[in-house]
């Protein structure tokens, strides 16, 4: 059992002050978050339970490393090295059988992550022929009437909460609307919400157009302050699926 852990550095300066090797912090973090979350459970459990505890692992790492100018953006937990080693692994030279790993799942876990990480896969470039005029940036209030063509019950199921966006705009006015992914197809538009919202953001629109345009992650908004959240962290970290697929349907 191991772990893909992708972080990125927020503040330079902290993470030189604070920690003395960033990167070994981070990985005695991780383990000792994935000792925690995995030490009494079957890899059936695991295995069933793959995506949930990756949610929960980025929490809970991220606790740890926000003080350090680091933040985790993706926990992705794998188990194919050791379920099913690949067939040309196991026979050395002159035929010798490769070693097993055996032991729990934290043993496991530590074992993968002290390995040699592989090298990142170099962004892809793409070229064009023309230079396109830049497009006006949609404000927040058309980003936000897009919403409702595109709610499915897909993405009630995915999200499974309603919100309460509070926007704070230029001049200091504010502007106020509700999506509800809480049941049936999913609804959204101007003012509160019937009943309690799940969950009550607050956001600058500048912030919420990056937000809602994909260049913003929810996660690293709230971590920089950017996004404030009343209710539970996590329902509000599973609109990110809503910002997706209007970043898709734009």
């Amino acid at each position: 059992m191991g772990a893909d852990v992708q972080f990125r550095v927020w503040d330079p300066a902290l993470s030189v002050l604070v920690v003395k090797d960033l990167v070994a912090a981070t990985r005695m973090t991780a383990q000792s978050a994935m000792a925690k979350a995995l030490g009494k459970k079957s890899l059936r459990e695991i295995q069933g339970e793959k995506l949930r505890i990756g949610e929960q692992l980025l929490l809970d790492i991220n606790d740890m490393t926000k003080s350090w100018g680091l933040e985790v953006d993706r926990v992705e937990l794998t188990m194919e090295a050791v379920l099913q080693p690949p067939r040309d692994a196991l026979l050395g030279p002159l035929g010798a059988v490769a070693p097993v790993l055996e032991g729990s799942p934290p043993q496991l876990a530590a074992h993968l992550l002290n390995s040699t990480p592989s090298a990142p896969e170099a962004d892809s470039v793409g070229t064009v022929s023309e230079v396109e005029p830049p497009r006006r940036r949609p404000s927040a209030v058309e980003l936000l009437s897009a919403v409702e063509p595109i709610l499915s019950e897909a993405l009630v199921s995915q999200v499974g909460a309603s919100y309460q966006v509070d926007i704070i705009l230029p001049g200091g006015a504010r502007s106020t609307f509700f999506i509800d992914l809480s049941s049936g197809s999913g609804r959204a538009g101007c003012g509160v919400p019937q009943g309690s919202p799940d969950v009550v953001l607050e956001v600058a629109e500048e912030d919420l157009q990056e937000l809602m345009l994909g260049e913003l992650r929810p996660l690293a908004a709230y971590m920089s302050g950017r996004l404030r959240v009343q209710g539970d962290l996590q329902l509000a970290l599973r609109l990110e699926e809503l910002f997706k697929a209007v970043k898709l349907h734009r």
